[in-house]
């Protein structure tokens, strides 16, 4: 199996840090249990070349939204792709253990809460339930979500080794930043560097007295007007704005520093995969290494690391400061779960992705010419045909080939839709039999345990009206396209209409 590695820029092959006995026993298990793992017994391990057990265990973490408002279907893309890539990996053996965190303290956040005269930890926690609810509802499941707020007292221990190791220091009244002069490789993620930095100024690190013009805020100091304890991680809220005791001083985390304190406490100070969308590559990624790397002292912090393009609007990255988008929310309302999920994996995720009315519904079209095929299957009892064997065999071959070079879903879509057009005319002419449906229906749902774009509401077509659609293809296909308008004609007399698309034709009544 190989993913692309932004850090190096080359496809690799990935090979776990823990493997066999280590990643079962090793202290990182001892001392954080996995998220739940699966049943690595699949068919679709069947012609892998790495497929076997014990192939070890892969840590991976990717960036999660900062609740302040529902997320738009641009942060999906990124949450279903990595859904997809832990719950692949799982079914080719691996052990995954897969966390993503909930920045659930933020400017934004904050300024939100207090236009809603609301506890910003209440507006928060209100927003990461709305958040939560539309994974379910997109049947998102893999990982495991941690909120920053939990680990406070993390941050606080990793902001004082960076302060002991001399790379952080203290501007008075502000708070705790990060040197970047003590980091000589900030900016080998990105090939950027700190006096590129205009937009490394980002969200609390605007300060002129800071000492570099990249140096990124690591703890933000909060004036509480009432003489208090520190020291004790308690909460209090100051003007609307909330903040922790801690020997740092009342204050509260910098963007940055959530993410390594989360993942150091889970996984230790290195780990395999890194996810996130683009934009975070810079400042956010690069500065998550410069911290966690000047706090351990070890490298690399991140094995592999994996970014997902951006949501085209007419040629506008899809955000919620340019207010081109539309939430999942909405969406969820508009189209069902297995149609948001095909069309945000329709593309190679490296690749922007169009954001269009045609992209919805092209993606519904896919979806419906997939249940058709999946309800065509239960009615079927005819006699075994050792070319649909070759057909079922050699999708699972490719589909497990496409997803092996990179998460390639596009090719595992082909890969499926081929199967589809292969198997159409061996149905019409019942030439299936029952032990090959059962393979069939299992390798189908093996697939969309992984990818989830199989319907679970069922269409009734008539079967006149299948087999007219099936007879009408195969003449397309050999070129009569006379008959085959003439055979449209008797399909549109029965009361439906038949659309030709790139996945095949779908049928809709009139």
């Amino acid at each position: 199996m190989n993913i692309y590695n932004t850090l190096t820029k080359t496809k690799e092959r990935l090979i776990p840090r823990l493997r066999g006995a280590e990643a079962r026993y090793g202290e990182a298990k001892a001392r954080h249990p996995s998220a739940d793992s699966t049943d690595s017994t699949s068919s679709l391990q069947a012609g892998s070349s790495q497929a076997s057990s014990g192939l070890g265990k892969i840590q991976m973490f990717v960036c999660g939204p900062t609740v302040y408002d529902y997320i738009h279907i641009g942060n999906a893309r990124t949450f279903v792709f990595f859904d997809v890539v832990a719950k692949y990996l799982r079914s080719q053996g691996y052990e995954v253990d897969y966390i993503q965190n909930i920045t659930d303290i933020d400017d934004k956040i904050i300024k939100r809460a207090q236009e809603a005269g609301q506890n910003p930890l209440d507006w928060a926690k209100e927003y990461r339930q709305k958040f939560e609810e539309d994974m379910k509802d997109l049947e998102v499941s893999s990982p495991r979500y941690i909120p920053a707020t939990d680990h406070i007292k993390q941050v606080v221990g990793q902001v004082k080794k960076l302060i002991e190791k001399k790379h952080a220091y203290l501007i008075e009244n502000d708070g705790y930043y990060f040197d970047l002069k003590t980091f000589p490789e900030y900016g080998k993620l990105s090939g950027r560097k700190s006096e590129m930095a205009d937009d490394a100024v980002t969200r609390i690190d605007e300060n002129d007295k800071k000492r570099n013009k990249g140096d990124f805020c690591l703890w933000k100091l909060v004036k509480i007007d009432k003489e208090l304890e520190i020291g004790n991680s308690k909460f209090e809220i100051a003007n609307g704005e909330p903040a922790w005791g801690s020997p740092l001083g009342w204050g509260r985390p910098g963007w940055h520093i959530e993410d390594t304190a989360i993942t150091e406490h889970f996984f230790g100070p290195q780990y395999d995969i890194h996810g996130g969308g683009q934009d975070l590559i810079f400042p956010h990624h690069e500065a998550e290494i410069t911290q966690q790397e000047s706090a351990s002292g070890k490298k690399p912090f991140v094995k592999y690391w994996m970014h997902v393009a951006f949501l085209i609007n007419k040629d506008q990255k899809m955000s919620k400061s340019l207010g081109n988008f539309e939430t999942v929310n909405e969406l969820l309302k508009k189209y069902p779960k297995e149609v948001l999920r095909f069309y945000l994996l329709s593309s190679y995720y490296r690749s922007p992705l169009d954001y269009s009315d045609m992209m919805f519904k092209q993606s519904r079209v896919a979806i419906s010419r997939i249940a058709e095929f999946v309800q065509k299957l239960e009615k079927i009892n005819g006699a075994d045909n050792k070319t649909a064997d070759q057909h079922i065999k050699e999708a699972k071959k490719k589909f497990v080939e496409a997803m092996d070079n990179d998460f390639n879903t596009p090719e595992a879509f082909a890969s499926l839709f081929e199967l589809i057009r292969n198997l159409n005319p061996l149905i019409v002419s019942n030439e299936l039999g029952k032990e090959q449906v059962k393979n069939l229906t299992k390798l189908l749902t093996e697939i969309d345990e992984i990818l989830g774009v199989i319907p679970e509401e069922k269409q009734k077509t008539p079967q006149e009206v299948e087999e007219l659609v099936e007879k009408r293809e195969k003449l397309r296909q050999d070129k009569h396209y006379a008959e085959s308008d003439e055979v449209r004609s008797e399909i549109e007399k029965l009361g439906f209409q038949i659309e030709d698309t790139m996945y095949g034709p779908v049928i809709n009544r009139k």
